[in-house]
């Protein structure tokens, strides 16, 4: 508490401490109180600022309330009217500050459920391939730090290697130094930026500011079979754990009666980390840790799936050595959830690739198993195929600009018979079908992710809606994949300078109904008819038997095939197949 006796002393006070509540005589030596009144609550507004006056006009009043004033007293008043009307102007301000409090916590809690759903989104549009994972764990380490996200100043992802022996980090954000944060914030808060930026900014981030930082992840390696290392137990006890000097290794939820808000103690980091490990010997937090993260204070968070263990995500205020709540760990939990459902997609893409590797060419060449595809081999195959080996021999050995042309002419032919040898084996070696229940939106989405690289090199991005029940179909899978397989590379080769491929998969009348649209040129109405007659093709490379034998495939299910135009551009193919 101070007294002040002029205008001149008081704003020396405001200046020099956090003052909560200023009784402030509207007839000073130096000034007119209502004219510095203004004043105070432009440069200090979290201040309660009581007028005192010796006229009770109502005019007066007002103007005081008018320019900002919390409360007024009338002279001469009494000590009870003051401790009144003190406390009534304290509580204001304390339930301002708590509004204020919980309006800056919902935008945070906004920010993080927009985060968090994107990611989601981002994650169960497609299977995540290994560069797709890289970028949604960036993110989610950059909604970790960013200002904001959870604010903390640095993140560290930790990852088992292939075969679960070494847990090695993999990458982090963060500044390297407290000096090189400076500087890192500085440029920040210039360039204004906000998530979304910083997010589209990551590659330019990782190569300068990070670069430092991600040198210590790099530095983390911790063998599995050190399970005595706090690292290694949080993964395997699948809980948090909280570092600090004071209290050592505390499992989360973290007690309350350790108490949020106690003091650090003083003392450079070595001494702090001293004392720990003195009060703290065998809680498996390793010097070594210490020594590498620079940081005695710290937040380890488990990744793991309900059928493996992935790694933690290390996060601590290395700058501002700001305290770590219990509600900065929990929403810290929700990103490591989203890190973790990310790196299970991933292994789930892997997986599939692995089982499919093959699956793409036996597709491909599916019917043309059987005896006249055999006998077609061994008769016409292999003789154009030495055909077309000569000549391409000759064309590397010629230097006659005549034979040449002549010479690109029977590969190119040759090349045309090879083709249509390839279609016509799958259009006559169409096999028994073998009836199986279906998921049918789970083998278009599996069919799709098999062209997955041809639609990235062609520009093409794809996306799939399916009913909430998905429907159920009795087919050969093979042959039923096939189907989609031709359907989808068609469509992508419509769209050679990039495009959208859309799949809409419905149900209707005891039928599964799916609309594969594409924004290519489509074809022209003349010709819908003649789509799917053997031979027949727009293309300049190609033999027209692709159509063909989808027909045929459906039609043998008990389902129906159509093309048509697409109202907005392109081509849509529809197929029908009777539900179980």
């Amino acid at each position: 508490m101070a007294e002040c006796a002029s205008a001149t002393e008081l704003m020396q006070v405001l200046a020099s401490r956090n003052v909560a509540l200023v009784l402030l005589d509207i007839g000073l030596p130096d000034t007119d109180g209502l004219s510095l009144l203004p004043r105070i609550i432009d440069q200090y507004p979290d201040a309660a600022v009581v007028m005192l006056t010796g006229v009770s006009e109502l005019r007066v009043v007002l103007d005081c309330m008018r320019k900002g004033a919390t409360d007024y007293l009338s002279k001469p008043v009494q000590f009870e009217e003051i401790f009144h009307v003190a406390r009534k102007a304290l509580e204001k301000r304390r339930l301002v500050f708590e509004n204020r409090k919980y309006h800056e916590e919902l935008e945070e809690a906004h920010f993080r459920i927009q985060l968090l759903h994107q990611l989601s989104v981002k994650m169960n549009s497609v299977y995540l391939s290994t560069v797709e994972l890289d970028q949604i764990l960036r993110a989610v380490l950059v909604g970790i730090t960013s200002r904001e996200g959870l604010a903390f100043n640095r993140a560290f992802l930790l990852m088992f290697d292939a075969d679960g022996r070494v847990l090695r980090g993999k990458m982090a954000i963060g500044p390297g130094s407290r000096e090189e944060a400076g500087r890192v914030w500085e440029e920040i808060e210039e360039r204004d930026l906000n998530f979304l930026e910083i997010v589209d900014n990551l590659k330019e981030t990782s190569k300068s500011h990070d670069a430092a930082v991600n040198a210590i992840a790099r530095n983390l390696q911790v063998s599995a079979e050190e399970t005595d290392n706090i690292l290694i137990n949080s993964v395997l006890s699948r809980r948090s754990f909280r570092v600090s000097p004071e209290n050592g290794w505390v499992p989360m939820p973290i007690e309350r009666r350790l108490g949020n808000n106690r003091k650090r103690n003083g003392g450079t980091v070595r001494e702090r980390r001293d004392r720990a490990e003195a009060r703290f010997p065998d809680l498996g937090v390793p010097r070594d840790l210490i020594n590498i993260l620079d940081e005695d204070a710290f937040v380890v968070v488990p990744l793991y799936s309900p059928g493996r263990a992935f790694g933690v995500i290390i996060a601590d205020n290395y700058v501002t050595r700001r305290f770590i709540e219990d509600s900065h760990v929990g929403a810290l939990e929700l990103f490591a959830s989203q890190a973790s459902l990310a790196i299970e997609q991933s292994h789930l893409y892997n997986q599939e690739l692995d089982r499919n590797k093959d699956l793409l060419v036996e597709a491909e060449r599916y019917s043309a198993l059987g005896h006249m595809a055999a006998q077609l081999v061994h008769i016409i195959r292999n003789p154009i195929t030495s055909i077309g080996g000569v000549s391409r021999i000759l064309r590397k050995k010629n230097v006659d600009v005549e034979w040449e042309k002549y010479l690109n002419v029977i590969i190119h032919e040759t090349e045309r018979v090879e083709s249509t040898l390839e279609d016509l084996f799958d259009f006559v070696g169409q096999g028994e079908i073998h009836k199986e229940e279906l998921t049918l939106c789970e083998l278009i989405r599996k069919t799709a992710l098999l062209l997955q690289s041809s639609m990235t090199k062609h520009g093409v991005t794809w996306e799939m809606e399916c009913p909430p029940v998905e429907p159920v179909v009795q087919g050969d899978m093979h042959q039923i994949r096939l189907v989609f397989l031709h359907l989808f590379k068609n469509a992508v080769e419509a769209m050679a300078d990039g495009g959208r491929l859309t799949i809409l998969v419905s149900v209707a009348e005891g039928q599964a109904v799916v609309s594969i649209i594409d924004t290519g040129p489509g074809i022209h109405e003349s010709y819908l008819d003649k789509a799917k007659d053997p031979f027949f093709t727009t293309k300049t490379y190609g033999t027209g038997m692709g159509l063909t034998l989808v027909e045929r495939i459906v039609r043998a299910h008990g389902g129906s095939f159509s093309l048509k135009p697409h109202p907005g551009g392109g081509l849509e193919v529809r197929v029908v197949l009777p539900l179980q």
